[in-house]
């Protein structure tokens, strides 16, 4: 049985050796500019920024041996993985979902599960050491709250995490943290008021989302005060990133014009890597230097060269960004919880701030003004983000099947409340599938998935599906998106929210967790992502070898074995439909009061 009643061992968090923000604040520092800086890079089908590229090799001297020890664990026959790796790297990306802390939690489940660290993960029937054999780590909203938990703490544990006393302390809702304790909750909004306060008086635009990433920084980042000088860029300098432990965080977000409405086939997708923010859509196309977001640009080059921004991408305020949905709570103040003269203290941090767009994160200046596209975006003074989630894409798969990231597998992990009850039905596959058709597809392919009625009566969110078993299936997709022929999409593990053991489908703005409730949380992710560690299916492990291989096997013109056969004929989705029944009733029973052994 997994346990996840952890003692650390040692100190939460390593030393992190970091570019701090030189005014040590919140506010972001002018500073010089670097020589001929031009911050602006153009997107690339073929290829991914020369950062990127170097650090993601230097990654795979760290993944290889890693995926050779995993598959060798997970008994695949007929199959010597040390020869299969001789001479190939592969790309696995990791995704998971928005949906609050529900999400976070049950992904941080599913995730420790994939971490060899975690106590007993490396046991038969587990997945433990696939973290550590992967190259790119994805979030959005509440998946990012996990995501970059683990990243911003210097590539920490969810077993260090649950244990800290300060991290990931859900007992109280993180908009009245004192619980009943007005003098406490009273200096928690005066500190975040002044952070905020700091930005604004040093000329920069602020917004709601400046304030709940300065909250949720006290809740994720293991620093004094939530680390308030603490860039995103500074991942970079990481010991655990430096030596290419962590796989590449990417946190996803998405542009919207104030006032209008997105969907998936016509939003811009953004996102943030400790290099670059930027976007693969024809809508922009470009990528902008992260660490000198904030700098006055035209087309990339800094308007004044005396006078470049550093500490705009603070660490709290990108995660606020991919989740910035929840800054509709602040405008409830009454449903919070919050009464008396901690309403007045709240309502005055609130006054005059995105009245009419409180969903949005302001980017000004726009860091991709004049940028050379056709496109609102790069003509509007200032780049107006939102939540991840907010054109229904909430598992963030579109940046990790661009072509030029060559990812062969994507073990998503879906935890959306999609039906009434709050479980997933495929909504997000469906939407990043239909995205491909609309003008922002930019030629790229996600498999054929079914609709959501046929997924839940087909019971294909009680257990995971395999989306896109085989490339020679893509011909007829290829054409519709006139994609050329090198362009095979990432085979889809797709991971459905299910309750293995504890009534997981929390409401997604449930903002306080007792402590009983997150360690059912992140027990019912573990046996998710394991299969009930492997109860359900003894080979459980031997298929995810299985996907993983597929298309390395399939460039090199082999056949998968009989046992990867039996495996794709149990989890990849045969194409049927069955669309009879509305989806949105589902509600799963408990499979079991207990820990799965």
């Amino acid at each position: 049985m997994v346990h996840f009643n952890f003692v650390l061992s040692t100190a939460l968090l390593a030393s992190l050796t970091a570019a701090w923000n030189p005014s040590n604040s919140y506010a972001p520092s002018h500073i010089q500019c670097p020589s001929n800086a031009n911050f602006l890079t153009m997107a690339n089908d073929d290829d991914i920024s020369n950062d990127e590229a170097d650090w993601v090799e230097g990654r795979h001297e760290v993944t290889n041996p890693k995926l050779i020890e995993f598959l060798k664990r997970m008994n695949l026959k007929n199959f010597d993985a040390e020869s299969f790796l001789a001479n190939s790297s592969l790309n696995i990306g990791l995704a998971f979902s928005g949906g609050g802390y529900r999400a976070m939690l049950s992904g941080a489940g599913q995730l420790a599960a994939l971490d060899e660290r975690t106590v007993n993960s490396t046991k038969n029937g587990h997945l433990g050491g696939l973290l550590q054999a992967s190259t790119y780590l994805a979030g959005l909203s509440g998946g990012n709250w996990l995501v970059n938990s683990i990243v911003l703490n210097n590539f920490t544990s969810v077993q260090a995490l649950q244990a800290d006393k300060d991290l990931w302390d859900l007992s109280d809702s993180i908009f009245n943290p004192g619980g009943f304790n007005i003098f406490s909750n009273a200096a928690y909004y005066d500190d975040l008021v002044d952070d905020v306060e700091d930005k604004k008086k040093a000329g920069f635009e602020v917004s709601l989302t400046d304030i709940w990433g300065r909250a949720l920084s006290q809740q994720f980042i293991g620093l004094d005060n939530g680390g308030p000088a603490q860039e995103f860029s500074d991942i970079r300098n990481y010991s655990a990133f430096t030596n290419h432990e962590m796989p590449l965080p990417i946190v996803i977000s998405v542009g919207r014009a104030p006032g209008t409405k997105i969907i998936s086939t016509n939003s811009t997708v953004f996102e943030f890597t400790p290099f670059h923010l930027g976007s693969w859509d024809p809508s922009i196309y470009h990528f902008t230097d992260l660490k000198y977001v904030g700098t006055k640009v035209n087309n990339g080059v800094p308007v004044d060269k005396s006078s470049c921004v550093t500490g705009f991408d603070n660490s709290g305020f990108v995660l606020g960004t991919s989740s910035s949905l929840f800054n509709q709570f602040l405008l409830q103040l009454k449903s919070t919880g919050i009464t008396g003269v901690l309403y007045i203290l709240a309502y005055k941090i609130l006054e005059g701030l995105d009245k009419s767009d409180n969903d949005i994160a302001v980017f000004a200046p726009n860091p991709f003004k004049n940028a050379p596209v056709n496109s609102s975006i790069s003509r509007a003074d200032t780049l107006d983000l939102v939540d991840g989630g907010e054109d229904n894409q909430n598992v963030p798969l579109y940046p990790l099947q661009q072509k030029a990231r060559n990812v062969d597998v994507i073990f998503a992990y879906d935890n959306s409340a999609d039906t009434d009850y709050n479980w997933p039905n495929g909504n997000s596959i469906g939407a990043t599938y239909n995205r491909q058709f609309g003008t922002q597809g930019n030629h790229s392919i996600f498999p054929a998935v079914p609709d959501n009625n046929t997924i839940v009566n087909l019971g294909l969110n009680t257990r995971p599906v395999f989306f896109g078993c085989y490339a020679s299936n893509f011909t007829t997709l290829r054409e519709q998106v006139q994609a050329t022929e090198d362009d095979i999409p990432p085979l889809i593990v797709w991971n459905s929210n299910y309750p293995y053991s504890y009534a997981s489908n929390t409401s997604t703005f449930k903002m306080a967790y007792k402590t009983s409730e997150v360690a059912g949380m992140i027990q019912n992710g573990y046996n998710v992502a394991t299969r009930g560690n492997s109860t359900d299916d003894s080979e459980w492990g031997v298929c995810v070898g299985c996907a993983i291989i597929q298309r390395e096997r399939e460039r090199r013109g082999l056949k998968p074995t009989d046992q990867c056969s039996s495996c794709f004929d149990r989890y990849c989705w045969d194409g049927k439909l069955n669309s009879t029944k509305p989806a949105s009733k589902y509600s799963p029973k408990i499979k079991t009061s207990t820990s799965i052994k």
